[in-house]
């Protein structure tokens, strides 16, 4: 049981945050920017560093993603026992570096992809590296190695791997939000019922459009988490639309997260335009509803939604501006409210 004491606090110190970060109104101050060192010194004005550009910008998205794996932990360690869906969410970092590393070890590469510090909340050995058992033993990943062995080079390879841990992340996830008190996940089963389907309708699109698998093949990769939702069914219904097919889409109950057509060009589906539509409307989901309910663990959803939304902007402005466009340019082409 966690207390009111620990809540108000939590509460208290996650609007500190949120005050201070890059979401809502502060997003237009990342208008203003044009030169890497410009959004260090925004970031972080009493840390900026003086270093190249390339240098600087792995120097920059380091500390932007330490500094909100560092808040997000806070916030979370402010509960004297934090559900298991809160720790579910931190460690989306250890899942995502996970499929790094798997992808690493297929190429051969012997040196291991930098690995985000989770603290107290990781259980991937990621020291074994590139020793897949030693780094997933007493782990809930033992799965991976038995699906590697059964598999074919061809089968084995990132997208399944990927598709594969984000199954078990959100069959994790939702089983844990199930373990909550109903008051205390309204918004969040909200939330993350349009996350999984959207995140369902970008793989449909992905699959088709960048591996060219069939709808029957499409189909078997999605997220089904059984139960009386289906919450695949927006993806599975996009799997009867053409790709390069605009008027095939005309009532599709996601069509307004593609991209636009686009006067003397051909249309055809993108999507990565898709996946920043979707990300747009989740963060704005989670951002009316932050504040909604105080004291609940719905709050703290939302928090962590919130900084991962803005981990994501401000590392995708500092590679935007390396590679010469304008921050405007960036903030349109990530649909980014402000």
């Amino acid at each position: 049981m966690i207390s009111a004491g620990e809540r108000a606090y939590s509460y208290a110190k996650a609007c500190g945050i949120i005050g201070k970060s890059f979401v809502g109104k502060r997003i237009a101050a990342l208008g203003s920017v044009s030169r890497l060192s410009e959004l260090d010194r925004l970031v972080f004005p009493d840390e900026s560093r003086d270093l190249p550009e390339k240098e600087l910008l792995l120097d920059l998205e380091a500390r932007i993603i330490a500094r909100v794996v560092k808040q997000i932990i806070m916030i979370v360690d402010s509960l004297s026992k934090p559900p298991a869906l809160l720790s579910y969410l931190i460690r989306t970092y250890e899942y995502a570096d996970l499929k790094a590393a798997l992808k690493a070890i297929d190429v051969g590469d012997q040196k291991p992809p930098p690995f985000t510090d989770i603290g107290h909340f990781r259980t991937v050995h990621f020291e074994a590296y590139p020793d897949i058992a030693a780094m997933v033993e007493g782990s809930e990943f033992g799965f991976l190695l038995k699906k590697r062995n059964t598999q074919n080079a061809e089968e084995a390879n990132e997208h399944i791997m990927s598709i594969m841990l984000d199954q078990h992340y959100y069959a994790a996830l939702w089983k844990a939000l199930f373990a909550l008190p109903k008051k205390d996940r309204v918004s969040t089963e909200k939330i993350l019922l349009e996350e999984i389907s959207l995140r369902n309708v970008v793989w449909a699109l992905r699959l088709r459009t960048y591996y060219g698998m069939t709808p029957e093949q499409t189909r078997e990769n999605l997220i089904s988490l059984g139960g009386k939702k289906n919450l695949a069914v927006d993806a599975e219904a996009s799997l009867r639309m053409g790709l390069d097919n605009r008027a095939d889409w005309n009532g599709y109950p996601r069509a307004h997260f593609l991209n636009p057509e686009m006067p003397n060009e051909h249309w055809v589906v993108d999507p990565r335009y898709f996946q920043n539509a979707a990300a747009k409307y989740l963060y704005r989901l989670a951002r009316l509803s932050f504040r909604r309910q105080p004291f609940s663990l719905d709050m703290v959803f939302c928090f962590i939604k919130l900084k991962l939304f803005e981990e994501d902007l401000l590392t995708s402005m500092a590679e935007g501006l390396v590679l010469g466009m304008s921050s405007h340019d960036v903030l349109s082409m990530l649909e980014v409210p402000t």
